[in-house]
């Protein structure tokens, strides 16, 4: 190649650098990449829609936007709700590799993996941001270990709780709830069941976004296992008859609130949402 052939594709190289390096670098949303911490906790008591919000959290992780994004995720993140819990290891481990932890079999380990990894986040100046596709009380457990281990960091100012439900809040043990409240940042947003509220409606009755899902790779498979779970519990033993998922819809609600965390609150629903992340990888 000649010399002066060789500099505009150079030009192009750095170019092409510089514009990765930017997106890495931006924020997404609420959330900064490069900072930041992103725990998205999962009750699966005794609704399968857990599964299929599994699956979309996924989803999300997996879309080249959000590889610099550090997470970890929770399973059993339960409160003080009756029936029995959905388990599903076989399902965070697609989802998300090494990078959960299982509350419901070893709480005391769940515990300090998570409290470990917020100190460490907010000692170096990043928040913390939950998305609590459950209930508050393991929040409020670690919250108050980090709390002890590091009094001098202002938990209210730098951890995010964020959630969606009415019927979570009611099940979560009620002075578990007021020391969220009162030691963190506390965002109630807008039901991920319904459309046109200022989140994205992620519940649908309808069997026709599963095409849009279940192609081959990762996320097909990851959607796949969620739906063959979900409607193997739906209902099983006094579980909770998810109408939507027995219908062959889908119900991703708690998804809504990773879509407010990182800037996709205006989604308006599942077509949106699969618009915005397909999945036929």
């Amino acid at each position: 190649m000649h010399p002066t052939t060789r500099l505009p594709f150079l030009v192009l190289i750095l170019m092409l650098s510089v514009a990765s390096a930017a997106r890495a670098e931006a924020p997404l949303g609420q959330f900064n990449p490069q900072q930041d911490l992103f725990l998205p906790q999962f009750d699966s008591k005794t609704d399968v829609d857990d599964l299929h919000s599994i699956a979309g959290v996924a989803t999300m992780l997996r879309d080249p936007r959000f590889s610099e994004v550090n997470f970890h995720a929770v399973a059993g993140a339960y409160g003080i709700q009756e029936g029995l819990y959905v388990p599903a290891p076989e399902l965070f481990n697609l989802a998300f590799g090494k990078r959960w932890s299982n509350a419901h079999t070893n709480r005391t380990q769940a515990l300090t993996d998570v409290s470990e990894m917020v100190a460490d986040t907010l000692n170096r100046g990043g928040h913390v941001w939950v998305a609590e596709a459950g209930q508050s009380d393991f929040t409020a457990d670690w919250l108050k270990l980090v709390r002890e281990q590091e009094p001098s960091i202002d938990t209210q100012k730098q951890v995010h709780v964020v959630q969606h439900s009415d019927w979570n809040e009611s099940v979560t043990s009620p002075e578990k709830l007021t020391y969220v409240r009162q030691h963190a940042d506390y965002q109630k947003i807008p039901d991920g069941n319904e459309r046109d509220n200022g989140t994205p409606g992620l519940r649908t009755e309808t069997d026709g976004y599963w095409e849009w899902t279940t192609g081959p790779g990762p996320n097909g498979e990851t959607w796949r296992m969620a739906r063959d779970i979900a409607m193997e519990f739906n209902g099983r033993e006094g579980r909770y008859n998810n109408t939507a998922i027995e219908m062959g819809g889908m119900d991703f609600s708690d998804v809504a609130e990773s879509c407010w965390i990182f800037g996709f609150a205006g989604l308006r629903d599942a077509e949106a949402f699969f618009a915005e992340f397909p999945s036929l990888d």
